[in-house]
Formats: structure tokens, C-alpha cells, sequence
């Protein structure tokens, strides 16, 4: 039978104090890396790719839904509270007036995906190729879906909201999904192959 271990149930002290810790810690390096992430930007036609909806995929997948959660609750918070983390966040357009810009429905996206993603991986969907491929786009869905409600909400739906919110990032998209559906296995079997 499939235990309920995600990645970060597997690595490192399992209870009391240590645990403890190793939570904060893995929140903290969450947090950093889904704003490290953001603003990578590799260059991909018809849009440059950038790296968040990577870090959220694989984040919500190896910390599971409620470490996940509170990892995604926090960089939002760091988010809302002014920091430049997301993508197209600035200096002149950051906090709560660039949440709630077109972006807002994505951010909701990454909360509702991690989520997912981490209730998956604690069923053992993390632990093959094609488990996780469908996971991720299960989540990717979960992403676009409240996106693309809150740009025909935001601009009205006469507008090409598919145009803008989703057809551009469509090929990016799949080879993230790509990356991640190797990496976590992968690092499954490492982990086995590291206790046997």
C-alpha cells in the first residue's frame, strides 16, 4: 500500500522540534524560489518563458498541501506587502495594485494548483512519469481557469481574453510541465536508491 509521504516527508527529521525546523526552513527556500523563479525569463516564442509556474508546480508536489499552501500564503504575502517577487511586478506597479491586475485569477490559480498537487503526491501520483504528467496538467487547469475568469472579468469579455491569457504561454506551459513531470520521480527513485 502507498504511504501518504510527499517528498519533504521522506528528507530529513520526521517529528518534534526538527521538524519544526525543517518546515520553517523549507517555507523560507520555498518562498525564495518561487521569487527567484519569477523572474527568470528564458526566451521562448510567442512570449518568454518564466520559471514561477515551475516553482509552483514542483513546490506544491514536494511539500504537499499544507506545507505548500502556507510556502504559497507567504510568498503572496511578501507579495502583497510590497516586495517585487512576481513576474511583472515593478517599481512602479507592485503589491495589492499589481494582484489585483490581470495577474490576480493566476495568483488564486497557484494557490487552488498547489493544493491539488499536493493532495496528489501524497496519493502516490508524484512517484511515476505519467501519474505526474497528468497532475501537473490537472493544475494547470486549476491555474488557468480563475486566470482567464479574472481577465474577462477585469477587461470585459468581448476582449480576446484566450489571445492574452493563455494561447501565448501554452508552449512554455508544456515544457515546464515536461521538466517537472521527470525531475519529481526522479527524485523518488534517488531517494530510494540512496536507502537501499
Amino acid at each position: 500500500m502507498m504511504n501518504s509521504n510527499v517528498l519533504a516527508d521522506a528528507i530529513g527529521p520526521r517529528e518534534g522540534t526538527a521538524l519544526r525546523i525543517k518546515q520553517v526552513v523549507l517555507v523560507v527556500l520555498g518562498i525564495v524560489a518561487l521569487a527567484v523563479a519569477a523572474k527568470i525569463k528564458v526566451p521562448m516564442w510567442p512570449v518568454p518563458m518564466t520559471m514561477g509556474t515551475f516553482a509552483v508546480l514542483t513546490i506544491g508536489t514536494a511539500f504537499g498541501a499544507r506545507l505548500g499552501l502556507v510556502t504559497m500564503l507567504g510568498y503572496l504575502l511578501i507579495g502583497a506587502l510590497g516586495f517585487d517577487v512576481f513576474a511583472g511586478s515593478s517599481a512602479e506597479k507592485y503589491g495589492l495594485t499589481y494582484m489585483m491586475g490581470g495577474t490576480g485569477g493566476y495568483l488564486v490559480g497557484y494557490l487552488l494548483a498547489t493544493v491539488l498537487l499536493g493532495v496528489l503526491a501524497s496519493r502516490g501520483w508524484d512517484r511515476s512519469v505519467g501519474k505526474m504528467a497528468l497532475a501537473l496538467v490537472l493544475a494547470n487547469v486549476v491555474i488557468y481557469v480563475p486566470g482567464l475568469l479574472w481577465l474577462g472579468q477585469l477587461y470585459g469579455w468581448d476582449k480576446p481574453i484566450l489571445e492574452w491569457g493563455l494561447t501565448p504561454f501554452l508552449l512554455g506551459d508544456a515544457i515546464k510541465l515536461g521538466l517537472a513531470a521527470l525531475l519529481i520521480p526522479s527524485l523518488w527513485k534517488l531517494i530510494g536508491d540512496a536507502r537501499t
